[in-house]
């Protein structure tokens, strides 16, 4: 044997351990998807006899004037005045978090805007435009400080 069909062989083993266990994996990946569409089934089915029930009946209410100011009406008392709603650590440290995931997503998405090509290329249009009028705007300005200037000067000359 030569070290070329040596070397085959060995590349054909590998080749044949790799198939083996990839085909073991998907397996077991099919097994595992097919245990789960069940379960989901399972809990479908749960939903659905659960909506399935007796239809529930409308329930008359008085109707209600909605007010939105409380003028006349006498002030609450402090003891009938809103409790301050007391959380508990892990609902207090889930709250701050959820805020400050949201604001920090909020910030990224107006950085994210603010630096898009198309609002960098409008400040850019409106910035070129600013300088353009403020140029013709000076211009206008020494024109008429040129022409103020040489109209004192000719009354100078003819007042002498």
């Amino acid at each position: 044997m030569t070290a070329l069909t040596i070397t085959l062989a060995c590349v054909a083993v590998i080749a044949a351990a790799v198939a083996v266990l990839a085909l073991a994996a998907l397996r077991r990946a099919h097994g595992d998807a097919a245990r789960e569409a069940t379960g989901l089934r399972m809990r479908l089915d749960a939903l659905e006899a659960g909506l399935m029930g007796p239809e529930p009946t409308a329930v008359a209410r008085p109707a209600q004037e909605y007010v939105i100011t409380h003028l006349g009406e006498p002030e609450p008392d402090a003891d009938e005045a809103s409790v301050p709603v007391r959380l508990a650590p892990p609902a207090f440290a889930d709250a701050v978090l959820r805020e400050t995931v949201v604001q920090a997503a909020s910030l990224v998405q107006g950085v994210r805007r603010a630096l898009a090509p198309e609002t960098r290329h409008r400040i850019r249009f409106e910035m070129r435009r600013e300088v353009k009028r403020s140029r013709k705007a000076r211009k206008v300005e020494v024109k008429e400080a040129l022409r103020a200037y040489r109209a004192g000067q000719r009354e100078t000359e003819g007042a002498a």
